[in-house]
């Protein structure tokens, strides 16, 4: 077996970390064992667990995967929504970007998008070893071959075929084409446009090098991605520009299929042009009703909207939930995510996480949504689409009146501000004969031949000639035994190195906080003052030094009231290590099953009094506790009396007294002035004063309750935070029995 193959040693378990040295290890022989774009399957019968669903896939294993955090109210269930969904990854340092990739397919992520922090594929000359190796430069094969093959173990684990993306662009386009499809890249952005109007590379260049890579993608099945949506994010008014968006996406789409791309490796990549405060579902949604319309037979990727993304994860998380309420009122094939803390510049693992389950749960959330709710085929959302197409097609009438695209593009036609026909001059101008690799595209000889396979344009081969690549013995594509594979040049920067320097804590297994790299070291501190936001931010600098945190920097600040404060999140790093050996971890007692909780309840007759106690109108949690349809104890013959909300200490053991209960359950909300402790151990002195405390096992409840607090004040047990009926219910069955009364 060649050693790149993956093996049992290789193959990963939940309670295993990702071994990236095991990765590495003969990556020169592994070979990619599938090529080309997955989509998932949809299932006739949407039923998972009590609901049913119309627009989901295939689940994953439930015991790799993790669910949403409301999933547990729910028997667990881990519905997986019918669309592919994607996470970007961009660490800059792919041995850290697989641990990321494992952590989102957890959650549900199927399409990872590679993101480098050096300009991805995005070269301005050709790359010393292409096309047979590339190495030493942003982008490596070694790189690509070790995420494919840690996707290879990672899809393994979930349980659904993983995509794999990044970027054919730049001068370079048709050998990064060919390098993707000899390792089994699936999916990639390709639009010689993205090329002419933001990298300045040469037009004529750009569409012949497009013509060529697409020509290659097509070969392996590789889905493409066009970079239409960059005018919205470019332009001064992004909402005035969707016309030409129209147009982009038009010549991308034509100039694929005249290249011989089928309709099904075509994507659009949309993104809603707004964002609140402006009324997006008013400008957004028109705008994508016409895309749909328009470009019915190609696949739609919509894309989050970043334009306006700052640094408030909360209102970057809203916009992207009102992007996804598009996707449900009109469609998507793909649903890509971005992680909440773009616009701070730091994409942190958990954030990836955030970022996918943000489109899960709004997908769930809105299943089925368009067989109750019906887009109106009249009034202003049909005038307005009618209206977006007419600008675009007046806009590619113009594009033929004045000479072509080549000579629209010298005009600045594109990414102007105006809303066509309107042009406010700000448009980007290109040149015909200007740009990065100008002059560099000459006719091709009459007996011009390449001996390779998927070559586009004229090729004078030997009259005969089944397959190009017999002349020379096969090319990459049909014997990928020749593939040259080379390692990293760079001897300071490279895997290795960067795993040697972290190789002692993790082989002892020493913890340190992380968020974008292995033990990184980075923590955030959240802190309010109630002062101006120049003083706060100040003084939570501040504090963080004055915490020890090295080199802090506030990464987020948001105003609550010019003088009245201003919260403040600060970053900073931190040399403080954790051996989890010396960690004192309480055991977490065993639950009874739920037939032995039932029988011995209902052998023993166990009665219990609840209530909310003091001055807390709070009863949900309670109600979670013991009601019959919440799982509660109720559910398993024990007899709940409950008294209420607001009751007064005193009153709960008296009904307790009364009723011959055998435990008394008090939830506690309220925090303020340490009002949960008064409470609990107000509860455990009035016991005692009426000589009942060894009669009653007494529990307390709350969300700022843990067993130590409560065990402090003299309870029994405390349970916190998403505490189930099964848990106290156990625990009451259990303590019953260690007195002698089970």
């Amino acid at each position: 077996m060649k050693t790149g193959a993956l093996t049992e040693q290789t193959r990963l378990s939940p309670d295993r970390k990702l071994d990236l040295e095991e990765i590495l290890k003969g990556l020169e022989h592994y070979r990619p064992r599938r090529y080309g774009w997955t989509w998932r399957q949809p299932v006739r019968d949407g039923q998972n667990g009590p609901f049913r669903y119309s627009q989901v896939s295939a689940s994953l294993d439930p015991n790799r995967s993790i669910p949403l955090p409301a999933a547990k109210y729910f028997g667990g269930i881990d519905p997986q929504p019918g669309c592919i969904i994607t996470s970007e990854i961009a660490s800059g340092r792919f041995e850290d970007d697989l641990r990321r990739m494992r952590m989102v397919a957890w959650h549900g992520a199927d399409h990872i998008m590679v993101i480098r922090t050096t300009g991805q594929s995005h070269f301005d000359g050709l790359i010393e070893g292409t096309p047979e190796g590339v190495g030493g430069v942003p982008i490596t094969r070694k790189q690509i071959r070790a995420t494919r093959k840690a996707l290879d173990l990672i899809e393994d684990e979930v349980g659904r075929p993983i995509n794999l993306h990044s970027y054919v662009s730049g001068v370079a386009g048709p050998e990064i084409a060919v390098l993707f499809a000899e390792e089994g890249v699936n999916g990639a952005h390709q639009d010689p446009q993205y090329n002419v109007l933001y990298r300045n590379i040469n037009m004529i260049r750009s569409f012949i090098d497009a013509a060529v890579a697409k020509k290659i993608m097509t070969s392996v099945g590789m889905l493409q991605i066009d970079g239409a949506h960059n005018a919205n994010a470019t332009a001064r008014e992004a909402w005035k520009v969707m016309p030409e968006l129209l147009v982009q996406h038009a010549i991308n789409c034509l100039y694929s299929e005249k290249v011989g791309m089928p309709p099904e490796l075509i994507a659009l990549s949309t993104v809603p042009p707004t964002a609140p405060p402006a009324p997006c579902i008013r400008i957004d949604l028109p705008y994508a009703v016409a895309l749909r319309w328009l470009f019915d037979k190609y696949k739609m990727r919509a894309q989050m909207n970043t334009r306006y993304i700052e640094s408030d994860l909360r209102e970057a998380t809203v916009t992207h939930v009102l992007n996804v309420l598009i996707s449900r009122l009109t469609s998507a094939d793909i649903q890509s995510t971005i992680t909440p803390d773009e616009g701070r510049n730091i994409p942190w693992h958990y954030n990836s996480v955030a970022a996918v389950e943000t489109a899960k749960q709004a997908l769930l959330g809105m299943d089925g949504l368009t067989e109750m709710v019906r887009l109106k085929e009249d009034g202003p959302l049909r005038e307005k689409v009618r209206e977006l197409a007419e600008r675009a097609v007046l806009f590619l009438e113009e594009i033929l009146e004045v000479g072509g695209y080549f000579t629209a593009l010298s005009r600045g036609f594109f990414v102007d501000s105006g809303l066509y026909p309107q042009r406010v001059g700000d448009g980007i101008v290109r040149e015909k004969d200007g740009g990065v690799g100008a002059e560099t595209v000459v006719p091709r000889d009459a007996d011009y031949m390449a001996p390779v396979c998927y070559h586009f344009g004229y090729n004078a081969l030997p009259p005969g000639t089944d397959k190009p690549c017999d002349l020379i013995g096969g090319c990459t594509l049909c014997s990928p035994e020749k593939i040259i594979y080379i390692d990293e040049l760079d001897e300071e920067d490279n895997v290795h190195v960067r795993l040697g320097e972290t190789i002692e804590p993790r082989r002892k297994g020493v913890l340190r906080p992380e968020v974008e790299w292995y033990a990184d070291g980075v923590v955030s501190l959240t802190v309010f003052y109630p002062v101006d936001k120049v003083r706060a931010e100040h003084a939570a600098l501040a504090l963080a030094s004055r915490l020890g945190l090295e080199n802090p920097e506030v990464i987020h600040s948001r105003v609550m009231h010019p003088v009245e404060g201003t919260l403040v999140e600060v970053k900073g790093k931190t040399r403080i290590d954790i051996d989890p050996e010396e960690l004192a971890i309480p055991d977490v007692p065993a639950l009874l099953s739920e037939e032995e909780i039932s029988r011995e309840a209902r052998r023993k007759g166990i009665t219990v009094v609840a209530a909310t106690v003091g001055e807390d109108e709070h009863s949900v949690g309670m109600r979670e506790i013991i009601d019959i349809k919440h799982g509660g104890l109720e559910k398993f013959g024990i007899k709940c009396i409950y008294l209420g909300t607001s009751v007064p200490v005193e009153k709960v053991v008296d009904a307790a007294i009364e009723a011959g209960a055998d435990a008394i359950l008090i939830s506690t909300i309220i925090t303020h002035g340490d009002v949960h402790r008064q409470n609990m151990k107000r509860l455990h002195n009035l016991c005692l004063e009426k000589g009942v405390r060894d009669r009653f096992i007494l529990v307390a409840g709350g969300t700022q309750v843990s067993d130590e607090i409560a065990r402090e004040v003299g309870m029994d047990a405390g349970f916190g935070r998403g505490a189930r009926g099964i848990e106290v219910a156990s625990f009451l069955v259990n303590k019953l029995r260690d007195r002698g009364e089970g």
